[in-house]
C-alpha cells in the first residue's frame, strides 16, 4: 500500500502507549517527519487527551469488528485538524492507520465524499442511537433531581446537535438530483426555523421576516434545503446575546431572483479567511459553520442557486442566498 500517495499514516505503539513504528505522509497528516514521531507518546502524536489515547488504545486491542474513531487532533501550530482512525492489531501489535479528513474531502470526486459521507453516518448514528434511547428513558423518570433533568435537557439538546451534522456531512456528499417543487420563500424559512425551536427558545432569540410584497415561490427541493438553513439559522442565532432578534430579510433582485439576506453581526472573518468560507472544515467561523456553510452552497447549486457573503454595514457579516428565477 502506497502510504503517502494515499495521504495516509500507519501507526503502530506499544502498550504502554509510545509509538514503536510510523511511516506514509506524516509531514501531510501529523505536520511533522517521521523522525520527530517515533517513540513519543502516542497523545502527543495525535494531539490529544491521554485518556483519550488510552481510549484508542484500547479499542485497538479490542475484538470489535469495525473500529474507526474520529476526532480533532491538536497537530503543529494551526488549527486543531479532523482526523479518521482505523484501529486494529497487526502482529499483535495496536496500530491505526491515520487520515486528514481535510484532504481526502480537498478535490474529491462526489462518488468518493458520498462513500465517506455513508461510512461516517453508518459509523456515529447506531452509537448516537443508543445513547439518544438511554437519555429518553432517564428522561421518564419522575423521581429525578432538578439539576439531573437540566443534565438531560443538555444530553437531549446535544444529541439534536449531532444528528444535524451528520445529516449536514451526508448532504454534503450526496450526489442525487434534487426533487424541485414550488413552495413560498417565507415557509421554507418559518419550517427551518421550527427544526430548531428548542435551541432558538433556551436562548430566546426570535427570528423576524421582512418580506418584501410580491415575492414569487421558489422552486426548490424543500426537504435537503430546511435542514441547512436551520442550521445557518442556529449557527448565527448561537452567536447573539440571549434575548435577542435575528433578521432575515426576503427580497426580489434587478433580475427577478429571490433573495434571502440573513445577517451575522457576530461574523468577523478576514479576507483570507473568507476565501475558504465555503470549504468544507476550513472555516473560522465560531458556532460549528464549518460544514454548515459548505453543505449549504452544495444544496443551492445543485438547485440553481448560489451564496455570498459581504461585510456588514456596521459590524459583522451578510450571508444573500440566491433562488434561480
Amino acid at each position: 500500500m502506497n502510504l503517502p500517495l494515499l495521504q495516509a499514516v500507519q501507526l503502530s505503539w506499544s502498550p504502554s502507549l509510545r509509538v514503536t513504528r510510523v511511516e506514509g505522509a506524516c509531514e501531510t497528516v501529523l505536520h511533522r517527519p517521521a523522525s520527530e514521531l517515533k517513540d513519543r507518546p502516542l497523545h502527543v502524536v495525535l494531539g490529544t487527551s491521554i485518556e483519550r489515547a488510552r481510549e484508542l488504545d484500547a479499542l485497538a486491542r479490542s475484538e470489535a469488528r469495525k473500529k474507526v474513531e474520529f476526532f480533532y487532533g491538536a497537530l503543529g501550530s494551526g488549527d486543531p485538524v479532523p482526523l479518521r482512525l482505523a484501529l486494529g492489531l497487526d502482529e499483535g501489535e495496536a496500530t491505526a492507520a491515520v487520515v486528514d479528513l481535510r484532504t481526502m474531502l480537498e478535490g474529491a470526486p462526489p462518488v468518493q465524499l458520498s462513500g465517506l459521507a455513508s461510512q461516517l453516518s453508518h459509523e456515529l448514528r447506531n452509537p448516537l442511537s443508543s445513547v439518544k434511547m438511554a437519555v429518553q428513558t432517564l428522561a421518564r423518570n419522575t423521581g429525578l433531581s432538578e439539576r439531573d433533568q437540566r443534565r438531560l435537557t443538555i444530553a437531549n439538546r446535544e444529541i439534536r446537535t449531532l444528528e444535524r451534522m451528520l445529516w449536514l456531512l451526508s448532504e454534503y456528499g450526496r450526489g442525487t438530483s434534487p426533487v424541485l417543487e414550488q413552495h413560498p420563500p417565507r415557509t421554507l424559512v418559518q419550517e427551518a426555523m421550527a427544526m430548531v425551536a428548542p435551541e432558538l427558545a433556551e436562548r430566546r432569540v426570535e427570528v423576524r421576516v421582512d418580506e418584501t410584497p410580491d415575492v414569487p415561490r421558489v422552486k426548490v427541493d424543500a426537504a435537503r434545503l430546511r435542514p441547512v438553513l436551520a442550521q445557518v439559522l442556529l449557527n448565527v442565532a448561537m452567536g447573539l446575546a440571549e434575548g435577542s432578534n435575528l433578521d432575515v430579510a426576503i427580497r426580489v433582485d434587478p433580475q427577478g431572483r429571490v433573495q434571502l439576506v440573513l445577517k451575522d453581526p457576530a461574523g468577523d472573518l478576514s479576507e483570507e479567511e473568507r476565501a475558504t468560507l465555503f470549504e468544507p472544515f476550513e472555516c473560522r467561523l465560531a458556532r460549528g459553520a464549518g460544514l454548515t456553510l459548505a453543505a449549504l452552497r452544495r444544496v443551492l447549486l445543485h438547485q440553481g442557486g448560489d451564496i455570498s457573503v459581504a461585510s456588514g454595514p456596521e459590524a459583522g457579516m451578510v450571508f444573500t442566498l440566491t433562488f434561480a428565477a
